[in-house]
């Protein structure tokens, strides 16, 4: 004779789904972040992208918020020298300099 078939409660297979769909945010989320970046953060990669090894052209993963404002500041009123980063500085208002920092420094 076999094993006595249990019943299983009618909730246990949502259980199972509901933890494959949290599952699938969680392994999805690093993509995400990436492309929830604010207006005009992905062009920064173009010069700062992340094999930039401190140069000319520093990396800007991993640097704090407030320093990369600062900077941004700095070329927009011409008190940091630039050869285009102060143009580029003057297209973006306060909001978008501090939530384009806010999410390149967060970057790997």
């Amino acid at each position: 004779m076999g094993r006595p078939h249990q019943a299983r409660a009618p909730w246990q297979g949502s259980i199972a789904l509901l933890v494959a769909a949290i599952a699938l945010v969680f392994a999805a989320a690093p993509a995400t972040a990436q492309s929830m970046a604010p207006p005009g953060a992905s062009s920064c990669s173009g010069c700062h992208g992340s094999n930039a090894s401190g140069g000319a052209v520093p990396a800007l993963q991993g640097q704090e918020p407030g320093g990369i404002v600062a900077a941004m500041q700095a070329f927009r009123t011409g008190r940091r020298e630039a050869t285009v980063m102060d143009r580029i500085a003057r297209g973006f208002t306060d909001e978008e300099t501090h939530a384009i920092a806010a999410w390149v420094s967060q970057q790997r």
